[in-house]
């Protein structure tokens, strides 16, 4: 059985290969201690991925529990030359990757995510997770777009410069603080200016709300789920993903277990029916042109009958056996984030 090719929307594989003595090499031949490599990827036909750079904090997950579920504290803001210059390293290696990759390439315009998809090649799309990299007056936007980066979540789940992140909270609802600042609008519309996606996972509903008023692009949240399916304050109302579908953007499903799971443990388990579950509620609510892929693959626990980028096709086989066409299996394996790419970029 054949089965379209796949653009993901988020992964922490770059995370996990910075700091790796020979990350090339580990990549290149393969490892069962991440998700991703370029041997898997290929087998998996992953078109194109949406390759993060993070920069953590070392404390970003204390658990508190609550009186009916738990927490994760709020992790301290970061100094901002330090989290540049992890950016930057992270940036450099994927470069690398590139370079001594020959069919792995990083995606900067259309043409590139199309010849991907055609080719066989891996695409990188360069993204950043919490913009703590990005200079607080965008004096340094020019240039991480020369880079290549496409793509910007403003924060994580801490306070930066250009607003506050949603922390990870079971049960709640993603109205849990503030939105954007003044210098997180205008990061907002420089990115629009210059062609870079901005994504609203992480975010809060009120950042997610000021996104929308201050961007007429496509509205994006990379790797979360529906909140109606799991009240965790990662996942989208109805009315966020009643808002994206207006605006013509996308929401992607995130493989994490903790977001997919209703469950007031942080450890909880899910299964790819609970995955399928959370695309098929934004797909009937919104329709299946607004609903993509965003693992979260090598930055999280997923569904043991996912296991890792080989259980893609698998997520498009559950799709079919769930009554999605093959017309809207193809939307939400890579059509929906080639729209949304070429509206914006």
């Amino acid at each position: 059985m054949s089965f379209p090719p796949v653009v993901d929307g988020h992964n922490d594989t770059l995370l996990r290969l910075h700091g790796i003595d020979d990350p090339v090499a580990t990549f290149t031949r393969g490892t069962e201690e991440m998700h991703i490599d370029r041997p898997r990827a290929r087998e998996a036909g992953l078109g194109v991925g949406f390759f993060a750079t993070f920069v953590s904090g070392g404390d970003d997950h204390e658990l508190r529990w609550t009186d009916d579920g738990y927490e994760f504290r709020i992790p301290d803001a970061l100094d901002h030359d330090d989290a540049r210059a992890t950016t930057y390293r992270m940036l450099e290696l994927l470069h690398r990757l590139a370079a001594e990759i020959e069919d792995f390439r990083v995606v900067r315009s259309l043409d590139d995510f199309d010849a991907c998809l055609e080719s066989g090649d891996l695409g990188a799309v360069a993204h950043i997770e919490g913009a703590e990299g990005v200079a607080p007056d965008c004096a340094n936007l020019d240039f991480l777009y020369a880079a290549g980066v496409r793509s910007i979540g403003p924060v994580w789940s801490r306070p930066n410069a250009f607003g506050a992140g949603v922390p990870t909270k079971y049960p709640s609802s993603p109205d849990v603080g503030g939105g954007l600042t003044d210098a997180g609008r205008d990061l907002v519309r420089a990115c629009e200016e210059r062609g870079i996606v901005i994504d609203c996972a992480h975010l809060t509903e009120a950042g997610f709300w000021d996104v929308a008023e201050t961007s007429g692009a496509p509205l994006v949240a990379s790797h979360t789920g529906a909140h109606a399916l799991s009240p965790h304050s990662r996942n989208l109302t109805d009315e966020q993903i009643d808002a994206v579908a207006d605006s013509n953007g996308v929401v992607g499903i995130g493989f994490l277990e903790t977001v997919l799971s209703d469950e007031p443990n942080p450890e909880a388990t899910a299964t790819m029916a609970d995955l399928v579950d959370h695309i098929e509620y934004v797909a009937d609510r919104a329709g299946s042109s607004h609903v993509v892929l965003g693992s979260d693959f090598d930055g999280a626990r997923i569904p043991d009958d996912v296991g890792d980028v080989t259980g893609l096709p698998d997520v498009l086989a559950a799709l079919r056996e769930r009554g999605f066409s093959e017309d809207d299996v193809a939307k939400v394996a890579h059509e929906n984030w080639r729209r949304v790419l070429a509206e914006t970029w």
